[in-house]
């Protein structure tokens, strides 16, 4: 008896749920996102500069250029350099929450209640 589904793309979904990138990458580990200076990159050593030190007009292009290349990580890069992906996201935006907590929210994007 088959508990789970595979998908057309290959992937496996429990229960019908589809499965989130961060499950489907074997790299990815939660815990490099709680200590980002502990997330070793390919050859051991740190990727990226730690986004505290980066001035707010370098946190932003880091930024830009992640959101610019997502779509193609996600669907084209191997599975190690969509997990850097992710973690690199996580902290640059991060960072940027934490800079940034009264942000100004755009009302069109909200819904209504």
């Amino acid at each position: 008896m088959m508990t789970g589904s595979v998908r057309e793309d290959g992937f496996a979904s429990s229960d019908g749920a589809d499965v989130s990138p961060e499950q489907r990458v074997p790299e990815w580990g939660g815990d490099e996102l709680a200590d980002p200076a502990g997330a070793p990159g390919l050859d051991g050593e740190l990727l990226g500069i730690d986004p505290t030190e980066l001035t707010d007009e370098d946190l932003i292009r880091e930024m830009h250029s992640l959101h610019r290349t997502r779509l193609d990580t996600l669907r084209h890069a191997a599975d190690s350099a969509l997990a850097n992906h992710l973690r690199r996201t996580a902290e640059l935006e991060t960072e940027y929450l934490a800079r940034h907590p009264g942000r100004e929210v755009d009302p069109s994007r909200l819904r209504d209640a």
